[in-house]
């Protein structure tokens, strides 16, 4: 029923996406295309290379696994593809294979097993992973991101050999690097990214003073591909691969063909722990680029979706003789750059990319790779914002403190190990703050039947009642420290006879806070002394009665704070003087609460 539903919803979204995809979405999806099919191309073969895989597996993983995504995904600008984090893991499980078996076959069936990991999350709904990642692991993990792919470009920049995954690999290799640097190739690169800068920041004005904004958006979005371009011509007239320069070079031939990955049980078996941990560090990698891309967009990923969109993309890659794909956070980077609007983008991309292996490899072999890294340099610092860490040093300091760690470890030794520690941090504050309920002393503001914080305004209290607030659901992490809270608060006001506490911020109480209810009653009782609830939700009232909780409650529940408070057992009654006081019914153990 579920998959009913799910697969209703998303043929709706597919057809209306359809129906209302307009020219100007067309023309810009094009242009984006345009700029990742180049851009995507020596990428897939590095990751290929990289994975300890034939180059043109690469490529094959970045073709129909875009179609794939497109159609089941969520986000307009996920660049789905070989990756540089998969590529380390795979080349890993790779080597813990079955003696016999070729690295392409052992690649097929790990991108089937994550696919098919994928899916199945999606279909049992595990994206409720996504609430994992807090804004600050977000903001820390696309700030470390962005600096360290500016690091891992600039030796190809500089024409540098030393190369890496993460900040220590690419020091360590420019430190033993032969070659530190060659002039011409920095030549290259550096002039690049001069100019798109300065395309950036000063032609955009001049371009909308003279064509309008429109055509200058659209200029200004086919500038990186002309530079691509034009690096290509001059590199071709000047013979720059004798000069020294490094060019992306011959590409191979593409024969892909659709084929089942290799059925052998044992293999199966024994790679289905790494295709776990594949899967696991694509679909949080990936949703943490989707959603860091999709706050700057103003709009939404949904977590189910990215499941599916990535599970049949891998699916897609074990099929057509691919590896395992994830997104790509320096090609999503570049396509929200480059004005994708739609994921029709990722489907044009793959288009290109095959008639570009078709019919330009020639020319496509001249393109210098130091203006590639220029383009993917310059894409990613744009997007660079310090913001967030100012903003969270001023609010919070432990979640600054997770911002700064993740985008760190992100720096330094990659995604697994900063989405770990990050999740892990989030879980560690979250439980910090529940683990000690805050419960506030409150009073009555005078001339109201408001009641507030004692230490935050001038209130009234009365005498023999002590009215605290609960400000914490009741679960197992801060039921114990209950008992404790209430005992500090009767110690300085000895003369209370009645304990009510105001339950409005309360939203769940588990098996645990019910024990701690049922304690802190006898505690009280054992002093003399009562205790009663007000403003207790509805859903929480539900679990407590089927805890068996009216069978030992002794207390009353009252509709408000004010009601409880001057409430009067001599009387009986409510003795406030507003026309629901008269209701005192309300307040029985049973009454239905607010």
């Amino acid at each position: 029923m579920q998959f009913t539903s799910w697969r209703r919803n998303w043929r709706a979204d597919l057809s209306d996406q359809l129906r209302h995809y307009r020219r100007d979405a067309l023309r810009d999806d094009l242009v984006a295309a345009f700029v990742i099919s180049v851009l995507l191309i020596p990428q897939s073969l590095a990751y290929a290379l990289l994975a300890g895989l034939p180059a043109q597996v690469g490529l094959y993983a970045s073709l129909l696994p875009l179609v794939a995504y497109a159609a089941l995904g969520s986000s307009p600008v996920l660049g789905v593809g070989p990756a540089a984090v998969l590529a380390l893991m795979i080349a890993q499980a790779i080597g813990q294979a079955p003696p016999g078996v070729g690295a392409p076959a052992v690649a097929l069936v790990l991108a089937a097993e994550v696919g098919l990991l994928l899916l199945l999350a999606a279909w049992l709904r595990l994206d409720a992973l996504a609430a994992l990642l807090s804004v600050p692991v977000l903001h820390g993990f696309e700030t470390g991101a962005t600096l360290s792919i500016a690091l891992s470009q600039l030796p190809v920049l500089l024409g540098s050999s030393a190369r890496g995954a993460d900040a220590v690999q690419v020091l360590h290799s420019w430190w033993q690097a032969v070659r530190p640097w060659a002039p011409l190739t920095a030549a290259y690169g550096v002039g690049a990214v001069a100019l798109l800068w300065f395309t950036r920041r000063h032609a955009q004005p001049w371009l909308t003073a003279r064509f309008g904004r429109a055509r200058a958006v659209l200029v200004g979005r086919l500038v990186p591909l002309a530079v691509l371009i034009g690096a290509m011509a001059i590199a071709m007239l000047t013979g720059a691969d004798r000069h020294g320069v490094t060019l992306v070079g011959a590409l191979p031939t593409l024969s892909p063909t659709l084929a089942l990955p290799l059925l052998d049980a044992a293999l199966w078996w024994g790679m289905l722990p790494q295709a776990l941990l594949i899967a696991l560090v694509a679909y949080v990698s990936s949703l943490v680029v989707a959603e860091s891309l999709a706050r700057r967009l103003g709009q939404r990923v949904a977590p189910r979706r990215e499941l599916a969109g990535l599970g049949a993309a891998n699916l897609a890659a074990a099929l057509t003789g691919g590896m395992p794909v994830s997104a790509s956070f320096s090609r999503s980077i570049v396509s929200l750059e480059a004005g994708s609007r739609t994921r029709m983008a990722g489907v044009f991309t793959a288009i290109l990319m095959m008639l570009a292996m078709l019919l330009l490899a020639q020319p496509l072999a001249w393109l210098p790779t130091p203006v590639l890294a220029a383009t993917i340099l310059v894409a990613v610092l744009s997007g660079l914002a310090l913001g967030p860490f100012r903003e969270a040093w001023h609010y919070a300091r432990s979640e600054w403190a997770v911002m700064v760690t993740v985008a760190l470890l992100m720096l330094l030794f990659g995604a697994g190990w900063s989405l770990g520690v990050g999740v892990a941090a989030s879980i560690a504050l979250l439980l910090q703050r529940t683990a000690r309920p805050h419960v506030a002393l409150i009073g009555r503001v005078p001339g109201t039947e408001h009641y507030r914080n004692i230490d935050r305004y001038q209130v009234e209290l009365t005498p023999g009642v002590l009215a605290l607030r609960i400000d914490e659901s009741l679960l197992f992490t801060n039921a114990r420290q209950l008992e404790d809270v209430v005992a500090q608060h009767l110690a300085t006001h000895p003369d209370t006879r009645r304990v009510l506490l105001q339950m409005a911020p309360v939203n769940r109480i588990d098996l645990s806070g019910l024990e701690a209810l049922r304690a802190l009653q006898d505690m009280l009782a054992a002093r003399g002394m009562r205790l009663d609830l007000s403003e207790v939700k509805g859903p929480v009232m539900d679990g407590l009665r089927a805890g068996g909780w009216p069978q030992w409650f002794k207390g009353q529940v009252f509709l408000s704070v004010h009601q409880g408070v001057t409430w009067s057992p001599s009387s009986g009654g409510y003795t406030g003087r507003s026309p629901e006081g008269t209701r005192a019914g309300l307040g029985r153990p049973g009454a239905r609460p607010a």
